[in-house]
């Protein structure tokens, strides 16, 4: 009873993960103007994403630009972007694998075991998917900390965290948290009956008249 609800309850932080990356990876806050040095009051805040970039006036209107061609965009955009394609796919084949092992569920036949296996592998999927958002989401943030500290970076271009990479991060623990619990419900295998010893003396082969 108690790994059913360890699993659900994985399944559940996995669900919250997905749903954490899908919107991190569409939204274009991935990082947005720092307000430092002569750039403190400006009418337009500017922030870029994975697939856009959006300026914000001050009037209140928004205008956003897709990007025109991959090959304009820096190597570190680019595998960002594909190491979240990459954790969203898994995430889903994840949690299509975890949910034929539950135990709530009548996939994967009756074996406990077998079923308990198979949630595992879900799991595990779950976990490598959370990894490869992780790696994604902190190769940005350390280009991000790197162009801010750089001193030949005008003040004008430099940039600091958006909301939409802290909804990544949290996408990503939820994630792997999610993956830990269902490969953690995995049993050893079926015990070995153990027969108690018979107490019956041995037979003898002699017959008594």
């Amino acid at each position: 009873m108690a790994n059913k609800g360890l699993q659900l309850l994985g399944f559940t932080l996995s669900v919250l993960g997905l749903v954490g990356l899908i919107v991190g990876t569409i939204l274009p806050q991935w990082k947005m103007s720092a307000y430092v040095g002569d750039n403190i009051i400006t009418a337009v805040a500017m922030y870029q994403g994975l697939w856009m970039s959006c300026a914000f006036q001050s009037t209140g209107q928004i205008q956003c630009k897709v990007y025109d061609s991959i090959l304009q965009l820096d190597g570190a955009l680019q595998a960002t972007r594909a190491l979240m394609i990459v954790a969203i796919l898994f995430t889903v084949a994840g949690l299509g694998v975890a949910s034929m092992g539950m135990k709530c569920t009548n996939c994967g036949g009756d074996d406990r075991v077998k079923k308990s296996r198979i949630a595992m592998t879900g799991g595990i999927i779950l976990i490598v998917a959370a990894l490869c958002s992780i790696v994604a989401c902190g190769w940005f943030t350390s280009q991000i900390v790197r162009d801010f500290y750089n001193p030949f970076t005008p003040v004008n271009t430099k940039y600091e965290f958006g909301a939409a990479i802290f909804i990544a991060w949290a996408g990503a623990f939820l994630d792997i948290m999610g993956g830990g619990m269902l490969a953690a419900t995995c049993p050893k295998g079926k015990p070995s009956p153990k027969y108690p010893k018979s107490s019956r003396p041995p037979s003898s082969s002699r017959e008594y008249v």
